[in-house]
């Protein structure tokens, strides 16, 4: 009995164990199967990668957008913050632009908002009314640089979706532009985020509605984005199998969606029903009015242009279209057909290029995807050059109008006869920003360039009438000494023709600001502050 009774129990026993090791067996297949789970999941994900890239790419932008200190063109106060600060406080200057309703108010109302948030808080210092909007767009240009990361890990592979990346970060055009406050950057932002959402072979986030939501807010801001999107809207088009509803239930209503939008921001801060983007195509793409501020020949682009903006990593986009697949030539035939079409017009511009260069740099990552020999030195090569070019251009070359506007600010909040104060900027047309980096109401002027729209064959604007007899100038516009301003603001290659009315009106040099080592014809090295001094000595400011 205690036989049996022992083997029946070594039988159950042994069950037990069996029963045991299974339930142990499944509970480590689970356990594989939730670290599994863990590994190919998203919650330590941000944007759908991973949050330490992204972390490094939004500080990398935030710290680009420190180190570019210079300026590139007057667009991006002029058109944006300019705009904005005049919205939120009411003062200010808009250009001629903004009185033909050539500009829509979407873009600088993002701006706008950030001013009224900051006013609202009691924040609005000049400096933050300075550095937040560049920050706002740095933030925006590195979730555009993470998007077009993840594009490429899905149209290739992690490495070649890190060498495309490596190329955008150390771009230095991109670098140069992308923390600044210009509808060109906004353009390219929206262009990167409409690309991760077009239908293209191996693209896993493809969605008709998103992609084109981002172009047409891309046209509301800037018109000329259509451009770029002719080649990739009729590539979509032709491939789609239905194309009746691919038009009337998702082109159609966004563009009615977005278009509406435009027109009522717009309405709301003109006072009428404007279309600002038909007045935007017709004076600078039918009319040509943009050649007032200067033309190229036909070829500049190809010949100047384009090269100078890809800068050091044209060899590499030129070997990258070499090896890359047939699914990206799109991206070829879309660059080369934006260059040709922006070639037609005779004002041009490096930063009307700028939405190009994404593009460009998945050809560029190709190439170095694919180098065998002299991989490093290579790699060397390119980041080395790009931030040498990046540094010099965001840290010194044309800071001066910049600079000189500290010296206004402390005008304004360090000067106890600052009811009394008033600036004249004798230099060519919108070379400094104006109230949005003084934020007082100070009585300044500037020489204006509004372009003729009469049809004048003689016309010239004020800042051309200057330059012609700049000491002429002055004693016709300055007759009565109670109107001359207290204090000058000059590029060095004017001190010495109008140094008689400097020394009759009893003006001396208070500060000194270098601006650039390449002097164009009315500028100088260095941009000079005058005060007018009728008692006691000289104060250095």
């Amino acid at each position: 009995m205690e036989r049996e009774g022992g083997g029946g129990s070594l039988f159950f026993r042994g069950l037990q164990n069996r029963s045991h090791e299974k339930m142990k067996l499944r509970t480590r297949k689970s356990t594989l199967y939730l670290s599994q789970q863990k590994s190919t999941g998203r919650g330590g994900d941000l944007l759908g990668e991973n949050i330490y890239l992204v972390l490094f790419t939004i500080a990398l932008r935030i710290c680009n957008c420190f180190l570019v200190q210079t300026s590139f063109v007057p667009d991006e106060y002029w058109q944006s913050l300019e705009v904005a600060h005049h919205m939120v406080f009411n003062y200010g200057y808009l250009t001629w632009e903004w009185r033909e309703r050539l500009r829509g108010y979407t873009y600088p109302l993002i701006f706008a908002s950030i001013y009224k948030i900051l006013h609202l808080l009691g924040k609005d210092s000049v400096q933050l009314l300075i550095w937040i909007p560049r920050l706002a767009q740095a933030l925006l240009s590195a979730i555009a640089d993470l998007r077009l990361y993840s594009l490429m890990k899905q149209l290739e592979n992690q490495q070649v979706a890190r060498w495309v990346f490596f190329c955008q970060l150390c771009s230095w055009f991109t670098w140069y532009c992308c923390t600044r406050t210009l509808t060109n950057t906004m353009e390219t932002v929206l262009t990167i985020i409409a690309l991760f959402y077009y239908p293209l072979e191996g693209s896993k986030f493809m969605n008709s509605v998103k992609y084109s939501s981002l172009v047409a807010l891309a046209f509301i801001i800037r018109p000329t984005a259509v451009i770029l999107w002719i080649p990739l809207l009729f590539r979509h088009f032709w491939q789609e199998q239905r194309k009746l509803d691919l038009i009337l239930h998702q082109f159609l209503p966004v563009g009615f969606v977005t278009l509406s939008f435009s027109l009522i921001i717009d309405r709301i801060f003109f006072g009428q029903w404007t279309l600002v983007q038909y007045n935007f195509l017709k004076f600078n793409v039918l009319q040509n009015v943009g050649s007032f501020y200067g033309s190229h020949p036909w070829h500049w682009y190809f010949s100047q242009g384009f090269p100078a903006v890809l800068g050091t990593h044209l060899p590499f986009f030129i070997h990258g279209c070499l090896l890359a697949p047939k699914r990206y030539r799109i991206f070829l035939v879309t660059v080369l057909w934006t260059l040709l079409v922006y070639s037609m017009l005779s004002h041009k511009e490096f930063r009307f290029i700028y939405p190009v260069l994404p593009f460009c740099m998945v050809f560029c990552g190709y190439s170095l995807n694919n180098l065998k020999l002299w991989k490093k030195p290579a790699l060397s090569f390119l980041f080395l050059s790009n931030m040498f070019f990046a540094l010099y251009t965001g840290l010194v070359h044309q800071r001066g109008t910049l600079d000189v506007m500290t010296n206004i600010q402390e005008l304004c909040y360090n000067n106890t006869n600052i009811s009394s104060a008033s600036v004249l900027m004798m230099m060519p047309c919108h070379s400094t920003p104006y109230y949005s980096h003084v934020h007082h109401p100070l009585p300044m002027r500037f020489l204006q360039c509004p372009p003729d729209l009469t049809g004048k064959s003689d016309y010239l604007v004020e800042a051309d009438i200057f330059y012609l007899n700049p000491l002429k100038w002055l004693y016709r516009e300055f007759q009565n000494d109670s109107t001359l301003p207290t204090h000058l603001i000059i590029f060095s290659i004017l001190e010495e023709e109008i140094n008689p009315f400097l020394i009759s009106n009893k003006y001396e040099r208070t500060a000194v600001f270098f601006h650039t080592h390449f002097p164009e014809r009315r500028t100088g090295s260095h941009i000079y502050v005058y005060e007018r001094k009728l008692k006691g000595k000289l104060n250095q400011t």
